[in-house]
């Protein structure tokens, strides 16, 4: 298995997670992948929509390996007359959204037209001043919290570059406990990551396949840039990325879900969606194997993702997940030697005969 070193996994998932990508505003993401991909892939271009996909080399059946870039957000949907900021789910319909529980306390950026232009508190009332009705409600809904970005009216909030319909993230700085690391938008920068990583570990004159890298746009409210991809585009196969769900915390059961951190990739057989292509799960789970690379099987509940929309234009797809605890939060965790592993099959998988 490659031995990718533990310092560098840890520095670049920092970089990676810092970028501002709420869904709808990827720039500073796609702009920090082109960078870094560009020069070394054969060609590369941004489509109409924003997804970056790249050519990286290589002859044979055409295999695009794909993350996507944005995080999950909030929008600003009102502005006070003394400055609060009150929000929606970026996600879903209007007002529903399970991530509302994780807010209060958090520290929020507002991203505006050219990129960050606050930073605040998520905010509620708390302690001495809730009403008893406050106090035994089961559930905080979109007007029991707001941003506070310590703005005294709507014109000042206003004048720094905030707006209704501004994107408004978490500001978590990636977090390492011991070979854990934990942060605001792992889903999926630990993907991209991983992508980017094993742009370092490969030879293009070894590989078995035209490989082709894409992040893509608007994954979290609805698949979007990849299903514009897959109508643009045919592949022979795609593999999907994004983090992996476990059953690993005291809270979750097992049972309900039967991987970990640390048991490397899980290569999922169903999700909400869809059964992914089963040809192509177990040369994946055979090519692991073979390399002795630890990998686990699962099947996911209340979760979809990209390879949805490539198998309904005909292309075979199959979601690779990294373990992730806490998914959906500001302090989503994953463990290094699940990166180290999840490179170590692509690589091994790309440079094997198809």
């Amino acid at each position: 298995m490659s031995a990718i070193e533990s310092d560098k996994i840890f520095p670049l998932l920092q970089e990676l997670c810092a970028l501002p990508g709420p869904t709808g505003q990827e720039e500073a993401v796609r702009e920090w992948l082109r960078r870094r991909w560009a020069p070394r892939a054969a060609e590369w271009h941004e489509d109409a929509v924003g997804n970056l996909l790249c050519r990286i080399g290589g002859s044979g059946p055409r295999l695009l390996i794909q993350a996507h870039m944005d995080e999950i957000g909030f929008v600003v949907r009102y502005i006070t007359s003394n400055g609060f900021l009150l929000l929606d789910t970026a996600q879903g319909p209007r007002r529903q959204s399970p991530d509302r529980r994780y807010m209060v306390g958090q520290v929020a950026q507002v991203v505006g037209r050219h990129g960050v232009v606050a930073e605040g508190v998520f905010g509620a009332a708390t302690g001495h001043v809730l009403t008893p009705q406050q106090i035994d409600k089961a559930h905080i809904d979109y007007d029991d919290f707001f941003v506070d970005i310590g703005a005294r009216s709507r014109a000042e909030a206003e004048q720094r570059g905030v707006h209704v319909g501004a994107g408004v993230i978490w500001s978590w700085p990636a977090r390492r406990f011991g070979t854990r690391i934990a942060g605001k938008a792992m889903d999926d920068r630990a993907l991209l990551a991983v992508m980017d990583l094993l742009l370092d570990e490969l030879d293009p004159q070894a590989l078995q396949y035209e490989l082709w890298f894409a992040a893509t746009i608007q994954e979290e409210n609805g698949l979007h840039g990849a299903r514009a991809l897959a109508h643009q585009h045919r592949f022979d196969a795609m593999l999907a990325l994004d983090v992996g769900l476990v059953g690993d915390v005291p809270t979750v059961q097992e049972k309900e879900y039967d991987a970990r951190l640390g048991g490397g990739p899980t290569l999922v057989h169903k999700d909400s969606g869809v059964h992914y292509d089963k040809r192509l799960l177990w040369r994946l789970a055979d090519t692991a194997r073979a390399a002795d690379v630890p990998f686990q099987h699962g099947v996911y509940a209340n979760y979809g993702s990209d390879a949805i929309v490539f198998i309904d234009h005909g292309t075979p797809a199959v979601l690779v997940g990294v373990p992730c605890r806490y998914t959906h939060t500001a302090f989503e965790m994953i463990e290094e030697s699940d990166i180290v592993a999840t490179v170590a099959l692509l690589k091994v998988f790309v440079t094997t005969p198809a």
